[in-house]
């Protein structure tokens, strides 16, 4: 099922680390270049001692700056800059791992800042890593306006983040929680401490965080929630997910919106148990937004399948069969050295990438990013296995962090979160 698709460009690391995975660490489609997650190791070899701090130095600071120079790197070679980009994502094993990547992300790239994500998961892929960051650009040839929104009383975070940023006909949000100037939990989203019930951490901090915070934030850049296509969530508590479903449901009403929840380690303010991040189109552009049904079985994704303009945008897919049950589950449990989970449930995952590809007339030849949370990193392998199997030697833009249990479907070992390109016909 290798594929050629007109108007794809892709970076390709041949050989990674020296195995037979061929890895896409950049792909250019149309107006976009996405750069997936990067780690401070060589592609090549998987050596990590090039980065090694001098004496005095920041170990996490040199691989914040390894990180950035590779990015920076990649949409090079892409045709772009990152004076271009419009969202950012990084995951942390630790919050200590924060700041000596902010400062070096300053240091090497000044005052633009694209909206962006910061949360802490497990682990990276490698285990030596502290920061994998990837990002979202657009190609000056195809000349869209780059601007950051800045509505009075709006803070994503600090560190000069920009709320959202507008390009074309998209608005990029950064990644929210309910809080106070970015800094400290907003007390109309706190739990007072004396009640034992009639109010739900999960809950307030999810309303205000729609409420007060996203809904004018979209209204200022020139959007709104009936044109939300596509929302990630971070979860601080994976058994938080079913009260969050009932405020997002209530909020959205039958607004189609593909997403993806997953659980995180932990947030840049601690009493946090949310963090979203949004992407919208422009109201005007509310007519490019549809959405694509290919008859998934219940439970393998939260949300429905958005296209909008050239971007398929599924919701989290996980592997969950006609019968309801996630594949493979419970098969040969105590041979996990098979990575058996990641290989069967992945398969299953691009059977319904595979089917919402072919309802939007592309295919997975197409994919911008595939980025993977798993509760384990050693089902990787199987992950990489079953794309090989499916898709022969087509370059995979992977993505893979390690993220806490429990994952939203019992029994599953990930989650994909897919961006496909749709070519003009």
């Amino acid at each position: 099922m290798n594929q050629i698709m007109k108007g794809v460009v892709k970076a390709v690391v041949p050989h990674l680390a020296g195995t037979a995975i061929r890895h896409a660490p950049a792909v250019k489609a149309g107006p976009w270049v996405f750069v997936t997650g990067q780690e401070a190791i060589d592609p090549a070899t998987g050596a990590t001692g090039g980065n090694a701090p001098k004496i005095g130095e920041s170990r996490r600071r040199r691989e914040g700056e390894a990180v950035i120079a590779e990015l920076r790197r990649l949409l090079g070679e892409m045709g772009t800059d990152w004076s271009r980009s419009v969202r950012v994502d990084q995951f942390y094993t630790s919050p200590d791992a924060v700041n000596p990547y902010h400062r070096a992300r300053r240091h090497a790239v000044g005052d633009h800042l694209p909206a962006s994500t910061s949360v802490v998961v497990d682990r990276c892929l490698a285990a030596t890593s502290s920061v994998s960051a990837g990002l979202i650009a657009a190609h000056p040839d195809a000349r869209l306006d780059v601007a950051a929104v800045h509505p009075p009383g709006t803070e994503a975070g600090g560190h000069g983040v920009p709320p959202a940023v507008t390009c074309g006909e998209f608005v990029f949000v950064s990644g929210h929680m309910a809080s106070q100037s970015g800094e400290r939990l907003d007390p109309r989203a706190a739990v007072p401490p004396d009640m034992r019930w009639g109010a739900s951490a999960i809950r307030r901090q999810t309303e205000h965080l729609i409420a007060h915070q996203l809904t004018p934030l979209l209204e200022a850049a020139g959007s709104s929630w009936e044109t939300v296509v596509k929302a990630q969530v971070f979860l601080g508590d994976g058994d938080d997910l079913p009260e969050f479903l009932e405020v997002w449901s209530e909020h959205l009403n039958g607004i189609p919106c593909a997403l993806t929840v997953v659980p995180a380690a932990a947030f840049r303010i601690a009493q946090g148990r949310i963090e979203m991040n949004l992407v919208a189109l422009r109201n005007e552009a509310a007519g490019h937004k549809t959405v694509v049904e290919a008859g998934l079985p219940h439970g393998a994704a939260l949300g429905p399948c958005v296209r909008a303009g050239d971007l398929l945008l599924p919701s989290g897919l996980m592997a969950v069969t006609a019968d309801g049950a996630v594949a493979g589950a419970g098969l040969s449990p105590a041979l996990d050295g098979l990575a058996h989970a990641g290989h069967l449930q992945a398969a299953t995952i691009y059977d319904h990438a595979d089917a919402l590809c072919a309802a939007a007339g592309t295919s997975m030849a197409g994919a911008l990013r595939a980025q993977y949370f798993v509760t384990a990193v050693h089902d990787f392998p199987g992950v990489t296995a079953a794309w090989a199997a499916r898709y022969g030697d087509e370059p995979h833009p992977f993505w893979c962090l390690q993220v806490p249990r429990p994952l939203p479907a019992p029994s599953a070992a990930l989650v994909a979160d897919f961006w496909i390109y749709v070519p003009e016909r």
